[in-house]
């Protein structure tokens, strides 16, 4: 068993750092404050190729596995909770649908914008009264007879979508009938930004990652081609489960990124402030802080990498995602506050970063279920049993 990390990943790892650190961490501040989407350093990691981490080459993208894309979340959330989220948001919830379910010709014609960078991708589930539940779906698509396989007429509203408005393509699902048992039949729509019918509402007001686009969409009559539908009729269901497993990874490898840049705002804290004529890091109540800090980060980085591992396998990892989302947005949320409570007062103003690494990890208990959720996903998958 080893647990080095392989030469290509130690070198990605560093060059995503070195860029971060160098380029991109200058700037966070400045966008965070203004709520500003960051278009141009998307463009540039685009054009760097991870946005395309884990798409084949054959479409266009870098051809790595789920432990580089995992490795590339952490280093990017690491400075920038923000921008994690959009290449998490994007890669996960807009390309992966189309590797998991689309065909060759939906790959051929979607895909290599995507992964160079030219188009951001988005994914929308969520509905104002349906999030998890997403049996809850109201928005509907009918279809409609006509050449070429006819077209789909959808009407709606999704919420909490992130890369709202900065998207160029989202992958949708909508209820399409019933199935036998009365429950609703929920297929997957491929829909281009500029479809008409197809609209943008309010942006959110967050908490935190405030440089992230989240909100609403609206779909008055919007009409997208037969050979837009991704996977069969009311197989949207059962795409949407595989791309939430690979979901849980990347925002778990986003929580990581969180975690591990509060605790390197605070050992060197711990060793440089002083009270009472020696550093607090002397101190047990400190010191006791960064040790259980240190000890749940490593803990969280083996559940995600091995979670990333047996994806990369082609073992079922659907366990070892929801465990390891579960445990590593839970660790974020509890190193960030301790940040905090090291930091003192210092660690309550904005001068000092922690505070922001504490708003933007609760995100992630939230997002791609939360952790209830992923409680109920952990105890039905080794029980057996339908806990609810």
């Amino acid at each position: 068993m080893d647990f080095d990390l392989s030469p290509d990943h130690v070198l990605l790892r560093d060059t995503i750092r070195a860029f971060m650190t160098d380029e991109v961490a200058p700037v966070v501040d400045e966008h965070e404050r203004a709520r500003r989407f960051p278009v141009d350093i998307v463009r540039r990691i685009g054009e760097l190729g991870w946005l395309g981490i884990n798409v084949p080459e054959r479409w266009g993208g870098a051809g790595m596995d789920t432990l580089s894309y995992a490795i590339a979340i952490e280093e990017i959330g690491r400075v920038w909770g923000s921008l994690g989220l959009i290449v998490a948001a994007h890669t996960s919830l807009g390309c992966g649908p189309l590797l998991i379910a689309a065909t060759d010709e939906q790959r051929d014609r979607f895909l290599p914008p995507l992964a160079s960078g030219r188009m951001l991708g988005a994914y929308g589930l969520t509905e104002p009264m349906a999030g998890s539940d997403a049996g809850g779906t109201r928005t509907t698509a009918r279809h409609e007879p006509g050449p070429d396989g006819g077209t789909w007429v959808i009407d709606g509203q999704k919420r909490f979508i992130t890369n709202a408005g900065q998207a160029g393509l989202y992958i949708l699902t909508a209820r399409t009938g019933a199935n036998d048992d009365g429950s609703a039949r929920i297929s997957a729509f491929i829909v281009p930004a500029d479809t008409p019918g197809f609209g943008v509402g309010r942006l959110e007001e967050k908490m935190g990652l405030h440089a992230s686009a989240t909100g609403e969409l609206q779909l008055d009559g919007v009409r997208v081609p037969a050979a837009n539908l991704l996977g069969e009729e009311g197989a949207g269901f059962k795409a949407f489960l595989k791309v939430l497993d690979g979901g849980r990874i990347s925002i778990a490898a986003l929580a990581l990124g969180l975690a591990q840049a509060a605790f390197d705002a605070s050992v060197p804290y711990a060793r440089e402030r002083e009270q009472f004529g020696r550093p607090i890091g002397s101190f047990q109540g400190v010191a006791f802080m960064i040790a259980d800090m240190a000890t749940e980060i490593e803990a969280a980085r083996a559940l995600v990498y091995r979670a990333a591992w047996l994806k990369d396998q082609g073992r079922d990892y659907g366990l070892a995602a929801a465990q390891a989302k579960l445990f590593a947005s839970e660790v974020s949320s509890r190193v960030t506050n301790a940040a905090i409570q090291v930091h003192g007062g210092y660690g309550y103003v904005e001068e000092y970063k922690v505070e922001r690494f504490l708003r933007d990890a609760k995100l992630t208990e939230i997002g791609e279920g939360t952790s209830q959720v992923q409680r109920l996903v952990i105890a039905r998958r080794i029980l057996g049993l339908r806990v609810v």
